[in-house]
């Protein structure tokens, strides 16, 4: 038993990371677009109707539009577009 084992370290090397500044926030949502971003993780299309039954209810005045990328963990360049053209503000839904 004097064998000796090679370990490795799974976690790799991680990116560096830059840090950007926040959005600036909306002094109000009345009459806004808000985006509802679906990432296409799990059960976050079930999180983004429920917000979106919420504002419906809560905020009715406020425009809710859900929308998913082509697919998960890649940037969909229309579809930032879009959101960044047409919306006010976004929430991005990420599931549990």
């Amino acid at each position: 038993m004097a064998e000796k084992l090679k370990v490795l370290d799974p976690r790799g090397y991680p990116p560096k990371v830059v840090g950007k500044r926040l959005a600036n926030r909306q002094p109000t949502l009345d009459g806004k677009v808000l985006y509802l971003i679906d990432a296409l993780f799990d059960n976050a299309d079930a999180f983004m109707e429920q917000l979106k039954i919420w504002f419906a209810e809560n905020l009715p005045s406020v425009e809710t539009r859900i929308i998913k990328p082509r697919e998960s963990w890649v940037d969909d360049p229309e579809m930032r577009a879009r959101v960044v053209g047409d919306g006010d503000a976004a929430i991005m839904g990420v599931g549990l």
